[in-house]
Formats: C-alpha cells, sequence, structure tokens
C-alpha cells in the first residue's frame, strides 16, 4: 500500500510540481491550499508524511506544525517544510516546533525525493 502524503501550499503550481514528483515516485498525494485547510484534512485521514510551505494565508506552516503535533496520530509523523525561507532563526522555530527537515524552494526533484525516501524509511 502506497504511503500518503499531505502536500500544504497555497500555491497551486507548487502543489502541482509536488504531486507530479511525489505520484512519480509512488506515492499517494493529498493537497491543502492553507494550513487551516491541512489540519482539518489531516484529522480527516491519517497520512504517513506532511510537506508545508511556512508563508500561507489562514494559518502559516509554523502553527500547523503545532496544531498537528498536538495530536496523537502525528506526534511521529515527519512533517518537512518546502519553503522560501531559508533563515536560520526560522529553522530554529521550526525545529522546535517539531519540524522533522527543511527543503528550500525551487527545490530538485531528485533533493524532494532523497528527503522524503529519507524521513519515510
Amino acid at each position: 500500500m502506497p504511503k500518503t502524503i499531505l502536500s500544504v501550499d497555497d500555491s497551486a503550481s507548487m502543489r502541482q510540481m509536488v504531486r507530479l514528483a511525489l505520484a512519480g515516485a509512488g506515492y499517494e498525494v493529498t493537497e491543502a491550499c492553507d494550513g487551516r485547510d491541512a489540519l482539518a484534512k489531516a484529522q480527516a485521514t491519517a497520512v504517513n508524511m506532511v510537506l508545508t510551505d511556512l508563508n500561507m494565508p489562514n494559518m502559516d506552516g509554523l502553527s500547523l506544525i503545532r496544531e498537528l503535533r498536538k495530536l496523537p496520530a502525528y506526534k511521529g509523523v515527519p512533517i518537512v517544510f518546502l519553503t522560501t525561507e531559508s533563515e536560520e532563526g526560522k529553522r530554529a522555530e521550526a525545529k522546535a516546533a517539531g519540524a522533522t527537515a527543511w527543503i528550500v524552494k525551487p527545490f530538485k526533484q531528485d533533493q524532494l525525493l532523497g528527503v522524503v525516501k529519507k524521513v519515510l524509511g
């Protein structure tokens, strides 16, 4: 059974690029347009990994991670940031909130798949 990844980004084109890369590698992809949408989808359906942008309307990626980590089902689920941000302070804040890894956009497909394989085992 394929692993399911929740892709969260307010950019439809970015979600499409992520979907193509992950689906091409055999993963199931669920998409959300912001943190609030992602939280609702994560509570409705279990996923094996969350891939989220940082800067989004309604609920940003850091708030999403904090909310997901409060849920027993998401204590050990890998959460990876996929963002244009590369500032060390933001990375430290994300790690403290419970982020597993960080990928800076624009990403290379090989880089994305390498991180996904590493964190999903």
